[in-house]
């Protein structure tokens, strides 16, 4: 009755779903106990094995890595062929996980794929064209670009593990909608940098108003089914009927899907000759968009290390998207942990660890 009278009724379901099942937090098979929307497949397109497939072993790092982290899938996709692939904890090439913040680098590209569509003007068209909610004040300057780069200025609290905070409420409450048409421009938009999940949220919403399709079904018709997923997926919704796909996360795939999003990036937005998303777009999408917030562009995450340009899509507990286009690379790890956040750096060890060990088995 308290958790109701003082609107923390969505603890309840909280309760039930993760802390019940053993967990401290969203965990990778969760949306077993969750409401979902399948994102169809069709034509599968099977990734090829490469010459070399498995012939060279992970390094001793390499499996110190997976033993700390508890990694579940680990793939190498070298010329655009399966050059090492490792599955762990009982999981296969076939078995699905949470994306979690993945999902909000398909949600920049669905972004993409509307404008091309003709479905939203452009980066700069207003939020306040979608939702008369943000079209006053410090809202009315905040774009859907600003929503894809991280740039809002909307008052959300990015705490994972804090059972009060508003992403913690978003996960588990049953009308997103309003959770996130209750938010605040407080900052002005498009001048720096600050991860934001509500960003992406709205972004989903903004997107589901313009096409007039569900997230899933946007999803699958643009990208699942062209690039040829091997696998349908699912989308965690906030409720069974009519429910709202939880569009800053969990999207419960598998690596060799999961690694078709940072082959349609390397290549420009084009798969088997058919331009899937405009070129310009996904330049813009791996190019800082702010000079002092050289780690992000539009819905993805950017690394320069050892002279190289890194590009990738990322998520809780360390799921990873890693591309290097000049190395014609990718590299997916799925799993249940990940090193700690560390103050000076964007990015945690265990992503330099993958880095490392995937070029020194290359060599």
């Amino acid at each position: 009755m308290l958790l109701y009278l003082f609107d923390y009724d969505y603890l309840i379901k909280a309760v039930r779903t993760i802390y019940l099942n053993g967990q401290t937090t969203a965990y990778l098979d969760d949306y077993k106990v969750f409401d979902n929307r399948t994102i169809a497949s069709a034509k599968p397109q099977p990734w090829p094995k490469h010459i070399a497939y498995n012939t060279t072993p992970a390094t001793d790092s390499l499996n110190k890595l997976h033993e700390k982290y508890s990694s579940v899938a680990f793939l190498v996709i070298k010329d655009d062929s399966l050059w090492h692939e490792t599955y762990f904890d009982g999981y296969d090439k076939d078995s699905k996980s949470n994306s979690f913040s993945m999902a909000k680098s398909m949600v920049s590209a669905m972004l993409g794929r509307a404008i091309m569509d003709g479905k939203i003007k452009s980066l700069e068209q207003p939020v306040g064209d979608f939702y008369p909610e943000f079209s006053m004040g410090l809202a009315g300057k905040m774009t859907v670009g600003d929503l894809s780069s991280m740039s809002s200025g909307l008052n959300w609290d990015e705490a994972y593990y804090s059972p009060f905070s508003i992403t913690t409420r978003a996960y588990f409450d049953e009308n997103l909608r309003d959770v996130i048409l209750n938010l605040k421009v407080v900052e002005e938009p498009g001048q720096y940098f600050k991860y934001l999940s509500g960003n992406t949220q709205l972004l989903g919403m903004i997107l589901e108003k313009a096409t007039g399709q569900t997230l899933a079904d946007y999803l699958s018709e643009k990208f699942w089914k062209p690039i040829g997923a091997e696998n349908e997926a699912y989308w965690q919704l906030d409720s069974e009927e009519d429910g709202l796909e939880k569009a800053y996360c969990c999207i419960a795939s598998n690596a060799r899907d999961f690694a078709r999003f940072g082959k349609l990036y390397k290549d420009f937005g084009k798969w088997n000759g058919q331009q899937i998303l405009d070129s310009s777009f996904v330049v813009k999408s791996i190019t800082p968009r702010f000079k002092n917030d050289w780690m992000y562009g539009y819905g993805f995450w950017l690394l320069p290390y050892k002279g190289k340009n890194f590009f990738m899509l990322r998520g809780h507990l360390g799921q990873y998207v890693i591309v290097e286009p000049n190395d014609n690379l990718i590299i997916v790890r799925l799993g249940h942990e990940r090193a700690e956040k560390k103050p000076d750096d964007p990015f945690r060890d265990d992503i330099y660890g993958y880095i490392d060990e995937t070029y020194k088995m290359l060599k």
